[in-house]
């Protein structure tokens, strides 16, 4: 066994500590009288140990790729590599959904009144139109609380899934997962373009054994973080400018970066970025096709969840990286022609947003103590990136202190990503559920696995593999 550094330790015996503190203060609370909004707080669960088909399945995996996942991925070509991280992935999201059994781990998750598809029939021409007029609660026709709760994007996704016959919560689950698994390209492939190869090596397994992977299977949630990974995956290809070790930019932002869009976004967006990533030729205009294509993705994910702009400091993470701003004029081009679709199909961001603020506080939030829920959200976010996250943060904070000038992505992303997490606990938007809400952030915080001496990698895993097997053994999550 390789000695673990105190200091990564005891970083991630704080982390587990607060979750503990967590659950004592809200089973406190709870005898109180005061319940906190989360049954068992601080996770949005029921207690409920056990175990279900997904059960073997899921130790298997883990064992798997705690036991082989470091190697393949040292050694493995990246056109091998990615697409073997994503089937791990997909089928370690798939085997945690399972232990819950198929329909009530899978099928019938999406398909619940409070979600999206109890509302896909309302999706009609010219429905953006009137789409805030229903945001508000206690009104005869107000949306289900998920599509109340977010812009207009999620539901048309769905809504489209339905109209070319992949209609119900199986097809839906499906695309889910698709999109959750698609991160363990996006994020490592987004550290290589950036010039670290070894560092996105050394991310595909943690990226992979995500303990998230609970509330990838099955949430909206997994598409909206697949589909903000994939757009800054097709950003960070357009704005890099130095040689990778490897395929070629230009192989990258031709099929693959066709299959990441389309996996991640749906139809819409895929068919959008797509071909014209194919259609440019070149490196410079795959670049280009790249970075609009990143801008409209990343601008379409916020129309998938109002939270999704606080992705701004993972883009300026790759700014800095890069040291280029000019290309993001392109990216803004992009974005601007997803903005404009949705304000002349009648849909205003800001007037959604300022209503779903106030749909919020219609509903459970308004009985969700702040003072508990500030900190107790670090709580969830320990339980969704994993023990691992603390030691990475603990190592990421010196070294960008240390070396201003020289700033590698493995640093700058999973720092990037808790200063949005910040952002979102400091707002009181975000009062539990983080589990799942700030998924599309969490995934990012193994993107500095590197910072971890190798020798430990596998005990990392093995703590990652465990923390996602237990709440899901013990815990029925709702989402």
């Amino acid at each position: 066994m390789p000695n673990l550094p105190l200091t990564d330790v005891a970083a991630a015996g704080v982390a587990v500590g607060l979750v503990a503190a967590a659950a004592g203060v809200g089973a406190a609370l709870h005898l109180s009288g005061r319940p906190p909004g989360a049954s068992a707080a601080p996770v949005y669960a029921h207690w409920l140990p056990h175990v279900g088909p997904g059960t073997p399945l899921a130790v298997v995996v883990a064992v798997g790729v705690v036991r082989y996942g470091p190697g393949l991925a040292a050694r493995l070509p990246w056109s091998r590599l990615l697409p073997a991280a994503v089937a791990a992935a997909g089928a370690w999201i798939l085997s945690l959904a399972l232990v819950d059994g198929w329909r009530r781990g899978v099928a019938g998750r999406l398909t619940t009144r409070h979600e999206y598809l109890s509302e896909v029939d309302a999706v009609r021409p010219g429905f953006l139109r009137g789409f805030t007029d229903r945001i508000l609660d206690f009104q005869p026709d107000s949306w289900a609380t998920h599509v109340a709760g977010h812009p207009p994007g999620a539901l048309l996704v769905f809504a489209g899934l339905d109209r070319i016959g992949l209609g119900g919560g199986g097809w839906a689950a499906t695309a889910c997962v698709l999109a959750g698994a698609s991160v363990a390209a996006s994020v490592p492939w987004t550290v290589r373009i950036l010039g670290d190869d070894a560092g996105a090596r050394a991310a595909v397994p943690f990226a992979v054994l995500l303990p998230g992977a609970v509330w990838l299977g099955v949430s909206a949630d997994a598409l909206f973080a697949g589909a903000a990974a994939a757009g800054v995956a097709l950003l960070a290809t357009g704005l890099a400018t130095g040689p990778v070790t490897g395929p070629a930019i230009g192989a990258a932002t031709g099929p693959t970066a066709r299959r990441i869009a389309g996996a991640a976004t749906g139809p819409a967006i895929g068919a959008a970025t797509g071909p014209a990533i194919g259609a440019a030729t070149g490196p410079a205009g795959r670049r280009i096709a790249a970075t609009v294509a990143g801008g409209a993705v990343l601008a379409f994910c916020c129309y998938l969840s109002y939270g999704l702009v606080l992705m701004l400091p993972v883009v300026l993470a790759l700014v800095v990286v890069t040291r280029r701003v000019r290309p993001l004029g392109w990216a803004v081009a992009g974005g601007a022609a997803v903005v404009a679709a949705f304000t002349l199909a009648g849909f205003w961001w800001l007037d959604g947003y300022h209503l779903t603020v106030r749909r919020y506080y219609q509903g459970l939030a308004s009985a969700r103590p702040y003072a508990y829920w500030v900190w107790a959200n670090l709580a969830l976010l320990v339980l969704s990136a994993g023990p691992v996250a603390a030691a990475v943060l603990r190592r990421a904070v010196p070294a960008a202190l240390r070396d201003r000038a020289r700033q590698t992505p493995v640093v700058l992303l999973p720092l990037a990503a808790f200063a949005a997490i910040a952002a979102a606990d400091l707002s009181g938007l975000s009062k539990a559920e983080v589990e799942r809400i700030w998924l599309p952030f969490a995934v990012w915080l193994p993107a500095g696995a590197a910072l971890l001496p190798a020798p430990t990698h596998r005990w990392w895993l093995a703590a990652q593999a465990t923390t996602a097997l237990v709440i899901n053994h013990l815990l029925l999550t709702t989402w």
